[in-house]
């Protein structure tokens, strides 16, 4: 494979779409079953459609232009809407769509950005981005190549929604809807469970401050249940905090972009020093991680020990309710914990505010077979994500060099059925 492939600029492999853009008010639309795209991805669901087909789609503002942590090249398929916040383009006869896509999450566009404060790509910039042009039948093989990647990754997150859907019905027929209490009240048999399960659930109600609940369950607040704590930045500008990197730190930017509710790693890490600087210390794996701030509602159960910044809110192992429970109880009450935020810059929710949440406490037995189910669900859904994270990795490395022609394509398919395997 050569190594001297032409540069082009994007303008000269693409057919500009972006006269065909339409933002409509959020008052005004109306939904539907097709996708509406803006800079990041899907922002909404409308009625009617202007694309039809697969096309790129290029952030044309936005945050993932700063981070990068949501692709700035995406493709839409199909029926949808554009609004203005995202460049539509379609290759042509120089360059096949798909390969543009790859070939601009490669390259880097640091140079081709405007704005102060929010970084921008304007259509002027987008066109003078240069990419490599190998032959069409080259640009069919690294398609194939990083396309077989990609369906892989998306295939286990797609399983990882369908495992987390799975357990977040569950948790609210036992605890939202007292469906195996309601079947017994009945004289019936719950459905979906052995009889030593249902053995543990009551057959009848009682009144509570939260109206009817299983006899024997009780209400508490999260404050007399969970143990919370939160945590703290040492000091950015003192090195000795930070190195020599020894222990997982995170802030909420590291669940930005997780598609599952898991923490297998941190983009910084602590020195010895530093983490003595953090006044909740060294938290164990398996604790609960909530964002409390910019913006509410982040969780992922880390799978590291790990020591947290400000902007958390962390439920550790060994509380009445533990994390895998509280995991499922944030997601059916976020709009409740959201409510009870406040601030002028920007919403947050402390400690204080969270502690005194009513929660609806079960019977030990009940909370336990639980998480018994859920646990094997969950370390599925990890196990996928630690095998997609490493095969995303996998892509990113052999991306620029295969692009740039620098890797060969047996080699590169060689590392992909390793990683397969």
């Amino acid at each position: 494979m050569s190594s001297e492939w032409p540069y082009l600029p994007l303008g000269d492999l693409t057919i500009n779409l972006d006269t065909r853009r339409k933002p409509v008010k959020e008052s005004d639309r109306r939904p539907g079953p097709f996708p509406y795209y803006g800079a990041s991805g899907i922002v909404d669901y409308v009625d009617g459609y202007l694309f039809e087909g697969e096309y790129l789609l290029i952030a044309e503002d936005g945050e993932n232009l700063r981070t990068r942590q949501i692709p700035i090249a995406f493709m839409a398929t199909g029926k949808f809407w554009v609004n203005n916040h995202a460049h539509i383009v379609l290759g042509n006869e120089k360059a096949s769509t798909r390969f543009l896509q790859y070939a601009l999450l490669g390259a880097d566009i640091s140079a081709y950005l405007t704005g102060a404060v929010m970084p921008k790509l304007t259509q002027g910039n987008l066109n003078r981005i240069e990419v490599p042009c190998p032959p069409q039948r080259v640009q069919a093989q690294i398609v194939s190549v990083l396309g077989a990647l990609d369906s892989r990754i998306t295939l286990l997150r797609e399983t990882n929604a369908t495992l987390e859907a799975i357990t977040q019905a569950l948790f609210k027929s036992w605890f939202v809807d007292f469906d195996p209490v309601r079947a017994k009240q009945q004289g019936l048999a719950p459905e979906g469970m052995s009889d030593a399960t249902a053995a543990l659930f009551p057959d009848s109600f009682e009144e509570s401050e939260l109206g009817l609940l299983p006899k024997g369950w009780r209400v508490g607040t999260l404050g007399q249940v969970v143990e919370t704590v939160g945590g703290g930045t040492p000091d950015t500008k003192e090195p000795s905090y930070w190195e020599p990197p020894e222990y997982c730190w995170t802030t909420p930017k590291d669940l930005s972009g997780n598609s599952a509710p898991v923490l297998l790693g941190t983009e910084r890490k602590l020195s010895s020093l530093g983490l003595s600087k953090v006044s909740s210390g060294l938290l164990p794996a398996g604790t609960l991680l909530m964002s409390s701030r910019a913006p509410i509602g982040y969780l992922a159960i880390a799978q590291v020990p790990v020591a947290i910044n400000q902007g958390y809110i962390a439920m550790l192992p060994q509380s009445t309710l533990p994390p895998l429970f509280m995991l499922f109880w944030c997601r059916q009450n976020m709009e409740n914990i959201k409510g009870r935020a406040n601030g002028s810059t920007f919403m947050e929710i402390s400690k204080k505010a969270f502690r005194p949440i009513p929660v609806l406490v079960p019977l030990p037995q009940v909370i336990e077979a639980f998480v018994n189910i859920a646990a094997s669900l969950f370390d599925r859904l990890t196990q996928n994500e630690q095998q997609a994270q490493t095969l995303a990795t996998l892509r990113d490395t052999l991306l620029p060099r295969l692009i740039s022609g620098q890797l060969r394509l047996p080699e590169a398919e060689t590392r992909i059925a390793e990683a397969l395997s």
